[in-house]
């Protein structure tokens, strides 16, 4: 019984971040994004877990901060943006935010840190 609830739950939250326009990608298609279209990470965990470790040059807007800081992401509206989390659960919910907030090319990170983290790509600690 645990076991579909886990499936359904997974399976709704693709299909909720697809209905919004939000793309999920691999980390290697996001590593493709950073490098040729000068794609914005956006890192959407508590300010203490980014510190242990993110993708280099991500931004940092905690889940529960990321309406209040719209106005500082807005220069960013243009370009592809790819939100990340721990597992992929709240980034999916930012990445729908900011689609409806007119960002043009939003994409989620599917898995979140952890698949970044088991394809061995790297994260710095500030």
């Amino acid at each position: 019984m645990a076991l579909f609830g886990i499936i359904g739950a997974l399976l709704w939250t693709l299909l909720a971040a697809r209905s919004r326009g939000v793309q999920r990608i691999t980390p290697s298609d996001a590593t493709r994004l950073i490098n040729s279209e000068d794609a914005v990470v956006v890192d959407v965990r508590a300010d203490a877990e980014y510190r242990k470790g993110h993708i280099v040059n991500a931004i940092n807007v905690p889940q529960g901060q990321l309406q209040s800081e719209l106005n500082s992401l807005e220069k960013y509206k243009t370009r592809p943006i790819i939100t990340v989390c721990r597992n992929g659960q709240e980034s999916a919910r930012a990445g729908a935010l900011l689609k409806q907030q007119g960002f043009d090319h939003v994409h989620t990170l599917n898995g979140g840190l952890q698949t970044w983290e088991t394809a061995n790509l790297p994260l710095v600690a500030r």
